[in-house]
């Protein structure tokens, strides 16, 4: 299918309304605080995370050869930043709602039909007006990715700015057998103010062990990481609190064991691309032990996490 969307560079930060943390106004040293949201569960083999390598590896990642009891329930998580002048900023925006009752309408019948979906904490929008904020106030949402169990809801955020990496548009708006490579265009094709970040650009400079990065409101509060391999486009977030950063990995890595260097994935976009991401993520965990990095689908790692981080 074609897909009508359409997206705009970003080539200057986005405009905030206030100073930042250090209330003189020009957000020098602005910092943030950060809440894991569940944003659904998914039920798949470990092997489809970590390969442990072999001729049969593809078909260990779909569960050939493991019994169902001992797959994972796999987090499918969100994260909302609380920025002094932006306002809440979502990153991902998970599973949408109708996936509770009826995940073929929206994830399709072939996904559907190959894992199971769960969302035991309830849809986004949902645990958004828990916490007394109306999902239509979010004006920013920043995407990791566009694969579907991290688009899935972006039909509920209308309003946002939709940030992204421009390579990550292309490959999942003209991309052929989008499907094949983990995306589904209904999840995204919608007349939204999707903003696309050329991280070959001027403003991209480097922070830490990171080679490209982008200060998505000029201050040092949120900077996104080109981590790709994972899909051609990938970005990682690193959010600064008050005494460290908080780094979301997205699908850089999966989970810690791979952020330590065992496994791979059974089949990245850019293996790599994958394993360079992977490396800037390590270099930063040694250089900063005392930062929080979060891989994407770990249900160890998930369960560790505290729900709030400021």
């Amino acid at each position: 299918m074609s897909v009508k969307a359409q997206s705009r560079a970003l080539d200057e930060p986005l405009p905030v309304t206030g100073g930042g943390a250090d209330g003189d106004g020009d957000g020098d040293g602005a910092t943030v605080a950060v809440e894991p949201l569940l944003g659904g569960e998914v039920q798949v083999p470990r092997q489809f995370f970590e390969s442990d390598g072999g001729r049969l590896a593809k078909l260990r990642a779909v569960g050939i050869g493991t019994p169902r009891g001992r797959w994972w329930w796999a987090p499918i998580p969100a994260y909302l930043i609380h920025h002094p002048s932006a306002g809440p900023v979502l990153v991902d925006t998970a599973l949408h709602a109708s996936v509770a009752t009826s995940p073929a309408a929206n994830l399709g019948r072939a996904v559907a039909a190959l894992a199971k979906f769960r969302m035991p904490s309830g849809d986004l929008p949902a645990q958004l007006r828990a916490r007394g904020i109306d999902p239509k106030s979010i004006r920013t949402v920043v995407l990791t990715h566009l694969h579907i169990d991290h688009a899935s809801g972006i039909a509920e955020f209308p309003d946002a700015t939709l940030v992204l990496s421009k390579l990550e548009w292309e490959e999942a708006t003209t991309g052929s057998r989008p499907l094949r490579h983990g995306y589904r265009r209904e999840h995204y094709d919608y007349l939204f103010d999707y903003r696309t970040i050329d991280f070959g650009g001027p403003r991209i400079d480097s922070y830490a062990s990171f080679g490209r990065t982008f200060d998505l409101f000029g201050d040092g509060s949120i900077r996104l990481a080109f981590t790709p391999g994972h899909t051609l486009g990938h970005l990682s977030v690193i959010a600064r609190l008050r005494e460290h950063d908080f780094v979301i990995a997205g699908d850089a890595v999966w989970t810690l064991d791979q952020l330590a260097g065992k496994n791979v994935p059974p089949q990245p976009e850019d293996m790599h691309d994958w394993l360079r991401s992977r490396r800037e993520l390590q270099r930063y965990a040694e250089r900063f032990p005392e930062a929080t990095i979060v891989p994407g689908h770990d249900p160890a790692a998930w369960e560790q996490l505290a729900e709030c981080y400021e």
